[in-house]
């Protein structure tokens, strides 16, 4: 089968000109069926541009090509619709007072709230299903609770179940664990390896600065810099104490692999 998304040595810069600054640089990357991904680097590598170029946000205006199931696509619409994004950015376009389970089920829509719907109203099945990936990830109770008054913790988990309602092909956690307490951040991540590892749902790809947030099911990682990709392969390859000081810079006294995660010891 070929591959989920496939990108052939994007190039990318800030202006659209061959003179402006850099952003990707002959950057090519495969999400293959069955794989979950992870995507690390410092800030200004160049991840969040990789992932607008593969997610139809944005074209490669310096070369490259973008293909979605071994095609090239030439309305971003169509790719974009089989893509979900889940980002601590959007709660804050949630309706605070929509129920839970309002919120999970206008992803079926792409909609930022049900209220306004232009056109068809959710269905009974709509909601059993937003209620089923409730369930899935553990979270059955919030069903019924506003939007508002849910922890963040619980508000990602909401946005989790949202994007699964448009059966993507893609779920893209952009640094879905930011500003987490640590107990928020392991009951969310505990969710999504039950996602990951069931074999049956789409292919992940966490965006992370943080190594120990690469949960066992994510099976290859993506390194980037400056615009580059560093390696990439298998999670087992690649993630090894003297890469995560390149790329961060520092010295750790170890990196422990534990419960199949690595933990960075300062």
């Amino acid at each position: 089968m070929p591959p989920i998304i496939e990108i052939r040595n994007v190039r990318y810069t800030s202006d659209g000109t061959a003179d402006g600054n850099v952003i990707l640089d002959d950057v090519s990357w495969q999400i293959g069926h069955g794989q979950h991904w992870a995507l690390v680097g410092p800030n200004g590598a160049g991840k969040t541009s990789l992932l607008k170029v593969a997610c139809g946000f944005v074209w490669p205006n310096q070369g490259g090509q973008v293909l979605r199931n071994g095609r090239q696509l030439s309305d971003l619409r169509e790719l974009r619709r089989s893509i979900g994004w889940v980002t601590s950015v959007l709660n804050k376009e949630i309706p605070p007072g929509e129920r839970a389970l309002d919120t999970v089920v206008s992803g079926r829509f792409a909609q930022l709230g049900l209220k306004d719907l232009p056109w068809e109203r959710p269905t009974e099945a709509d909601y059993h299903q937003a209620r089923q990936h409730l369930v899935e990830l553990g979270a059955a109770e919030l069903a019924d609770r506003r939007f508002g008054v849910l922890s963040q913790g619980e508000q990602q988990t909401v946005l989790l179940a949202r994007a699964r309602m448009a059966r993507p092909l893609l779920l893209v956690l952009d640094e879905p664990c930011a500003g987490l307490d640590p107990g928020a951040r392991e009951q969310f991540l505990a969710g999504v390896e039950s996602l990951a590892a069931s074999g049956t749902n789409p292919a992940i790809v966490l965006v992370t600065h943080h190594i120990e947030e690469i949960m066992p099911s994510i099976s290859h990682v993506l390194v980037m810099d400056g615009g580059r990709v560093v390696t990439s392969g298998p999670t087992g390859d690649v993630l090894d104490q003297q890469l995560v000081e390149q790329l961060y810079q520092t010295r750790l006294r170890e990196l422990v692999l534990r419960d199949g995660r690595r933990w960075p010891i300062w």
